[in-house]
């Protein structure tokens, strides 16, 4: 079995480098992250699973406290014929190793035994003479290294000065990176200029990279048909309510209260199994207020949906629907007389067979019973909300401590919308099917139609996150 890539994370105090293995390996909880200097005192190590196996072992280490005064004590040893590895371990086997350098000897330590090392830099730092000494100090351990620029999202940050410097030394290699706001597709990249280094793992870490795209994929399909399954949950969601029990205001407003609690909820477990499916922790996102509830109750006989679905039996029960067609009439007025007659038709085949949807809407008019929807302004939000949240969460590491902000922006073009519009559209046969609700019943089976909306409403999903605009982290 191929053993794992070692790889020692090393750079000066707190410069990222716990944060930059809290991205790599989606560990949010791993070691600490802090803005006091020396978090990490111990070598610390966290694996890279891939296809169940690891395939890299990182090795946190502490910073590296005082480069410049180590560098000399090196410089002093007698034997002038030593090389600079050797110099390093002469140095670990004496006292001053488990005394005043006693943090760096850990991370050199570490780094005699791996297979290479990447120096995490904070980009915005000012290039001083300690970070030229750490550099050599690295260099002395003859293991490839690949500087790592992190943070180089801030616009105070000294990336040319850090290029050039490094150069000096002859490393021409460089990653940009940022622990907190990974760039799309920076952890493949990263890998695969590793491979530069280590050319005799070039096949490992080439399928490293590989794994990661095919599972950016699979994790933006994943989410996809999550935020599908809670558009189509909340386009089936319906409450019946009398008309006298909806005309009273306060009644009406505890419905509508009701009912916006339950969208609510509805949207944010789908938030958390978001968050959880990349990699984050419940809570980390913020909540986006939907726009007020003010309800949705529609007559909409001629739906495609429901029409579909009674289609087939509607002529059998037209004898008696010539009865119910009068009332029909009076009760939906702005229809000629014509069109009540041809809707009495309708109206007897639906209630005489029970006909889904169709009948349902039928006899609850007839029964002055209103449906409670949700109106698709809010299915729209919904919609924008869940898949800002999914683009933050793809451009978001996982040592960033700031809340994920999700809330709608102004800077919506049309380019945005309409495949937003497009994903309330696809969810619309929902609307007939009360029964397509997750959770309505105690003993809920998918229908293999709620199964075949949800699938082509995930379609829509991943071209519109595709098509949003990157989001602010």
């Amino acid at each position: 079995m191929t053993e794992p890539i070692r790889i020692a994370v090393v750079g000066h105090t707190n410069a990222g480098k716990t944060s930059l293995l809290r991205t790599l390996t989606r560990r949010v909880n791993f070691g600490e992250v802090s803005q006091q200097p020396g978090t990490t005192r111990h070598v610390e190590a966290v694996e890279l699973q891939v296809n169940g196996r690891a395939a890299v072992r990182f090795f946190d280490t502490p910073g590296l406290e005082d480069a410049v005064a180590l560098r000399e004590h090196l410089a002093a040893f007698d034997d002038k014929d030593l090389t600079p590895p050797e110099r390093v371990r002469r140095f670990l086997q004496g006292p001053e190793a488990h005394g005043v350098f006693e943090q760096e000897a850990k991370v050199l330590r570490a780094l005699l035994e791996v297979d290479a090392a990447f120096l995490v830099i904070d980009a915005r730092e000012p290039v001083l003479p300690k970070f030229r000494a750490e550099i050599e100090l690295l260099n002395a351990c003859a293991r490839p290294v690949l500087p790592v620029l992190n943070f180089v999202r801030d616009a105070a940050n000294r990336e040319a000065a850090w290029k050039e410097l490094l150069s000096a030394y002859g490393l021409h290699v460089v990653v940009r990176f940022d622990a907190a706001a990974p760039f799309v597709g920076a952890e493949r990249e990263l890998y695969r200029d590793l491979a530069t280094l280590l050319r005799d793992r070039r096949a490992q870490l080439d399928g490293v990279a590989a794994f990661l795209e095919a599972e950016f994929a699979s994790r933006r399909r994943a989410a996809a048909t999550r935020i599908a399954e809670l558009l189509v949950d909340a386009a089936a969601l319906r409450r019946n309510v009398s008309a006298v029990e909806f005309a009273i205001e306060s009644s009406r407003r505890r419905l509508i209260a009701a009912l916006q609690k339950a969208v609510f909820d509805k949207a944010q477990r789908c938030a958390e199994d978001l968050l959880a499916l990349y990699g984050f922790r419940e809570g980390d996102a913020d909540e986006a207020p939907l726009p007020l509830v003010e309800g949705r109750w529609t007559m909409d006989f001629f739906h495609p949906e429901a029409l579909k679905d009674a289609g087939v039996l509607l002529g059998k029960g037209v004898a008696v629907g010539a009865a119910v067609g009068v009332v029909a009439d009076l009760a939906l007025h702005g229809l000629s007389l014509g069109a009540g007659a041809a809707l009495g038709g309708a109206i007897g085949g639906a209630v005489s067979q029970g006909l889904g949807p169709l009948g349902r809407k039928l006899a609850n008019k007839l029964r002055d019973v209103h449906e409670l929807t949700v109106e698709d302004r809010v299915l729209f939000v919904i919609a924008s909300w869940q898949l800002k949240l999914v683009r933050a969460l793809e451009q978001r590491g996982h040592a960033a401590v700031d809340r994920i902000a999700t809330g709608t922006t102004a800077g919506s073009t049309e380019a945005t919308q309409r495949p937003l519009a497009e994903l309330v559209r696809a969810a619309q046969p929902a609307r007939s099917h009360p029964e397509w609700e997750s959770g309505a019943r105690l003993r809920w089976r998918e229908a293999p139609q709620r199964q075949d909306v949800v699938a082509r409403v995930a379609e829509r999903a991943v071209v519109a996150i595709e098509k949003l605009a990157p989001a602010a982290t």
